[in-house]
């Protein structure tokens, strides 16, 4: 990209890596592991180019980078891929966004490999809105240096099937993420998420909060887990999995998991898969709403939490049109 500011480069991989070998090379395809997990390997046997970003050690970028791959055609495979660097002390904020020109059939398999350095900070918002056809496959690796920070906010909304894993290592201390995740999906869509927080180090800290919305004959599935290796003591993880069914057919499978080989931690999680609160319905229609209304104003508001929280404000009010208008017409 032109017009960027000294020490902050947005660009092709093929086309960075004659000037920033030093930078890309000991990162590239080191953090998503390909042995033994089919699609990243596929991903990486197909790596001809991709985007990269890099942001130097304490430089502050504070407007959104937005990353769009927008699929066109029909019966295609495509095999995006991103490589993020946030040097020691630098901020960033990154959108990655899938989306589709029409109501095509493809397959997406994408990769994502996100390093934090020392100290700095990345805000990682990543939507799916692929064509109601389509399958998307995507692995998401991050590195996490001492003191780093990072926050990720996933949308899923889009694709027939679609799976997401995101892989967080702690590989020093004192470092600080934030997990928000919400699909929302219906007809016979299949949105499958799994992710694995790993405290590698001492006095690291993780907060996540996943939701699905599911109607119709849809099925989510969300699989959490957290790993607190030996050594890694003062850890403070924890995890919750809400999900909302709009119909008697939709189905979710929850699996929140806890693997703790420290003694001094505090961890948590929780599932809860329920209906529309009968308390809450009975409250809006005693102030007139019709039934009808009051179920869509419920459902809305279970998603606007987590998007509310999305550090981009043209896009959350993007997302919250786009989400109001999915449980208008459900």
């Amino acid at each position: 990209a032109t017009g960027m500011p000294q020490g902050v480069v947005v660009a092709s991989l093929a086309a960075a890596l004659d000037a920033h070998a030093a930078v890309i090379e000991p990162h590239l395809a080191r953090h998503a592991a390909f042995d033994g997990e089919v699609f990243p390997a596929l991903n990486t046997t197909c790596l001809r180019d991709g985007a990269f970003i890099w942001v130097a050690s304490n430089r502050k970028y504070p407007a959104p980078i937005q990353l769009l791959f927008v699929s066109t055609q029909t019966g295609v495979a495509a095999y995006p891929r991103c490589l993020v660097i946030a040097e020691a002390g630098s901020q960033c904020t990154l959108v990655e966004d899938y989306v589709s020109l029409g109501d095509v059939v493809y397959f997406n398999n994408a990769v994502t490999e996100v390093v934090v350095g020392e100290g700095a900070q990345v805000r990682h918002v990543r939507v799916q809105r692929e064509a109601a056809g389509a399958f998307h496959i995507a692995t998401c690796a991050v590195s996490l240096a001492r003191d780093a920070r990072y926050a990720s906010h996933t949308v899923t909304l889009g694709a027939r099937l679609s799976r997401f894993n995101l892989g967080i290592v702690q590989q020093g201390d004192g470092a600080e993420v934030g997990l928000d995740g919400l699909a929302l999906i219906s007809g016979r869509q299949l949105a499958d998420t799994h992710t694995l927080m790993d405290h590698a180090r001492p006095h690291g800290r993780c907060r996540q909060v996943h939701k699905c919305i599911v109607d119709g004959g849809a099925h989510a599935v969300f699989n959490g887990k957290i790993l607190v290796r030996p050594g890694a003591q003062l850890t403070d993880s924890s995890q919750q999995s809400r999900c909302l069914l709009l119909s008697d057919r939709a189905h979710v499978d929850a699996k929140p998991q806890l693997e703790i080989f420290a003694d001094d931690v505090k961890c948590a999680h929780g599932a809860a898969i329920g209906q529309i609160d009968a308390e809450q319905l009975f409250y809006l229609r005693s102030r007139g709403l019709p039934e009808s209304h009051a179920r869509k104003l419920l459902t809305y508001a279970f998603a606007a939490e987590l998007i509310a929280r999305i550090p981009v404000p043209s896009l959350v009010e993007r997302l919250e049109q786009t989400v109001l208008a999915q449980t208008q017409a459900a």
